[in-house]
């Protein structure tokens, strides 16, 4: 068989992606390498994913253990890793119940089900499901239609119905929005996909106070912002306004796929023995690398890492800024920051990201005007300085 190349994708694979044109075929903490040999500094993470870099030894040792015990078992049975793991999750955090899937969209999905059943066994009549514009929920026809972005949902028929959209941190736009009609307002505490964007206060509380006004729910999607990206466990915590449903992924498996819907024993009751499930969710491999994951980011010492890198990261981009001329600000919460193009520059995120990559340093985009970063917690500081300077680098190739 003749060796795998970048051309393989272009001949065998679904073109719905468009991946760069080198292969990572090795990781080490914020490092990857490239079939050639060449290193890149990883200040994506997968997309916030891997929480503690690649090939984490805890994670390492976790998984290994765990692959000769037990792989699978089907949701008539439970699972020793999954009860270990649900259990970490209800005494960090205000949820009492949990429900294990693969995916952010799973989870979301899992929650505005959640959501719409409550609504329908109190009071049928409450169906609607307000969002934010420019949000982002995930990829299955629910979440993208929750999601306040169009584009995701376009040219796949018709979408579920009574979701609305208000503009997002507009306290306003929410009170006028949410109604006797309304079962749940969704918000991420910070968007993501949105551009990096995050809520203030001021706008979580006033969510948390319609949805109790109206007899709503109030779910965050923390997807993106929680374990341990933005300083503390989940970023609720830090603003101080609880939902009564969470969702988590990403960075909870550190790269491994699961997901997880975090919500209250009352609520939870309403997704009764039948009413939602899913094949792989709890399973033993995903469940024991995310108790590693949550044993490792939930310590004083990697929030505390969290804070001193992004404290770094964003002075650095700052001072890049200052010789540059290219970023109207700098924006996020922890690990999570986005650099904003200014006007001049608007729209270029894409030739950014690109320009990084040559010069051996991996960033994201969110939207088309802003680049985001989002490395591992557990980033140190001299990685962060190397990725700067290749960074700067980048940027001053970009602007020319």
């Amino acid at each position: 068989m003749h060796p795998v190349t970048r051309a393989d994708f272009d001949q065998y694979m679904v073109p719905n992606y468009a991946p760069a044109q080198w292969l990572p075929v090795r990781g080490q903490g914020s490092r990857l390498w490239d079939q050639h040999g060449r290193d890149y500094l990883d200040l994506a993470a997968g997309i916030a994913v891997t929480s503690l870099g690649h090939c984490h030894p805890a994670m390492v040792k976790a998984l290994t253990e765990q692959a000769q015990q037990l792989w699978h078992v089907s949701n008539t049975l439970t699972n020793e890793p999954a009860l270990r793991l649900a259990r970490k999750l209800v005494d960090a955090t205000f949820a009492e119940r949990v429900f294990f899937c693969n995916s952010g969209a799973e989870a979301n999905e899992a929650a505005f089900k959640l959501a719409r059943k409550v609504a329908s066994d109190r009071d049928p009549a409450r169906d609607e499901i307000i969002a934010a514009s420019n949000s982002f929920h995930g990829r299955t026809l629910f979440t993208v239609s929750v999601g306040g972005q169009p584009k995701y949902s376009e040219g796949f028929g018709p979408r579920p119905q009574a979701i609305s959209h208000v503009p997002y941190n507009d306290i306003a736009a929410s009170r006028a929005a949410v109604s006797a009609r309304t079962c749940a307002i969704v918000v991420e505490p910070v968007q993501g996909e949105g551009g990096v964007l995050p809520a203030s206060r001021e706008y979580l509380q006033a969510a948390r106070e319609l949805a109790d006004a109206h007899g709503a729910l109030l779910i965050f999607d923390e997807v993106q912002t929680g374990v341990g990206r933005t300083g503390a466990l989940y970023a609720y915590q830090q603003y101080g306004v609880t939902p009564d449903i969470l969702t988590s992924a990403k960075g909870l498996g550190g790269g491994f796929p699961i997901g997880a819907m975090l919500t209250t024993s009352e609520i939870a009751k309403h997704f009764s023995v039948g009413t939602h499930g899913t094949t792989y969710g709890g399973n033993p491999l995903a469940c024991a690398v995310a108790e590693a994951v949550i044993d490792t980011v939930n310590t004083a010492e990697v929030q505390a890492n969290v804070t001193a890198r992004a404290a770094q990261l964003r002075t650095g981009l700052e001072a890049l800024n200052a010789e540059l001329g290219l970023f109207a600000e700098v924006r996020g919460m922890g690990l999570l920051l986005g650099a904003v193009l200014n006007d001049h520059y608007a729209g270029r995120a894409g030739e950014v990201v690109a320009k990084a990559a040559e010069a051996g340093v991996i960033v994201l985009q969110a939207g088309p005007n802003v680049v985001r970063f989002a490395p591992s917690l557990v980033i140190g500081e001299d990685d962060v300085s190397e990725a700067l300077g290749r960074l700067g680098s980048a940027l001053q190739a970009f602007a020319g």
